[in-house]
């Protein structure tokens, strides 16, 4: 009897989970369609084109600034990835391994402003950036510096994962004359792919895909060839473009999207490591 019972629970959960599986993937299939649609404008009658084209996609690399977009995008997202991969990597090992007086309210004090959205600090970060970048504060190099300034912040997956390292190893080298650096990139980082790769994700696509921060701090600049792609396709919505661009905009659309979907699909088993390795108590 309980046994049915159960089996009725799992049956009516996949259900439930169906349903809602095809309506978020209902959105993403009229975003890959309307991407290949031939009749202009931003609204269609019917749910397949009447026309089938690949002129939006030539249009988007021959007739627009996408290509600026992508690569600024790019650059943007890689260096902001590997400052931030390093700073919360080293973060954590230091938290996890070494024990100083001020190491519990640090890490209380890190973990509370982590809560506070990110958005809340646009003014100060602009000014601040307006002080450190005078000549230049509306530049690649001042987004680079807001997504990596705070990354420290998220130390706390990589310091429960670094928990469950075992101890020993460290104390073995220590005994070998291993100094703190040594230990952490020659002995620790090797046996920790799947943090490294889940902190490496979350790293890159936040950049990847931010359109608060760069849109504060890049909206004024004349020259649209130094946008990222959030805030280039942005502009391709507004009222006086979604006649003309909304096409182009699905077919940049799915160019965005798919590199960062087959990465994620790609290393999806590291990073579910990464997560349940970390979630432990430290």
């Amino acid at each position: 009897m309980k046994k049915s019972k159960l089996q009725k629970k799992s049956i009516a959960g996949q259900l439930i989970l169906t349903a809602l599986a095809i309506l978020w993937i209902i959105p993403l299939i009229y975003l890959v369609i309307q991407s290949f649609r031939g009749e202009p404008g931003a609204w269609s009658p019917t749910f397949f084109p009447q026309e089938w084209t690949l002129d939006n996609y030539k249009r988007l690399f021959l007739e627009t600034n996408f290509p600026s977009w992508y690569l600024n995008t790019f650059i943007i997202a890689l260096v902001s990835c590997l400052i931030t991969t390093v700073f919360v990597l080293a973060v954590s090992y230091v938290f996890s391994r070494m024990k100083f007086r001020a190491r519990k309210p640090l890490m209380n004090v890190m973990l509370i402003l982590g809560m506070f959205p990110g958005f809340m600090s646009m003014s100060a970060v602009y000014f601040l950036l307006k002080i450190l970048l005078p000549n230049n504060y509306q530049s690649m190099a001042s987004l680079i510096i807001v997504y990596s300034a705070g990354a420290a912040l998220s130390y706390y997956i990589a310091k429960g994962f670094f928990d469950t390292v075992p101890k020993s190893l460290d104390e073995a080298a220590r005994i070998d004359g291993a100094s703190r650096a040594r230990i952490f990139w020659k002995i620790i980082l090797p046996l920790s792919k799947s943090i490294i790769i889940y902190t490496i994700l979350i790293s890159f696509i936040a950049p990847w895909c931010d359109f608060i921060f760069v849109s504060f701090i890049m909206s004024g600049v004349p020259d649209t060839s130094k946008y990222t792609v959030a805030l280039g396709m942005y502009r391709w919505l507004e009222r006086e473009s979604i006649q003309q661009y909304f096409t182009t905009f699905c077919a940049a659309a799915v160019i965005v999207a798919t590199p960062i979907t087959l990465l994620f699909m790609w290393l999806q088993k590291y990073y579910v490591e990464g997560i349940t390795g970390g979630a432990v108590k430290g």
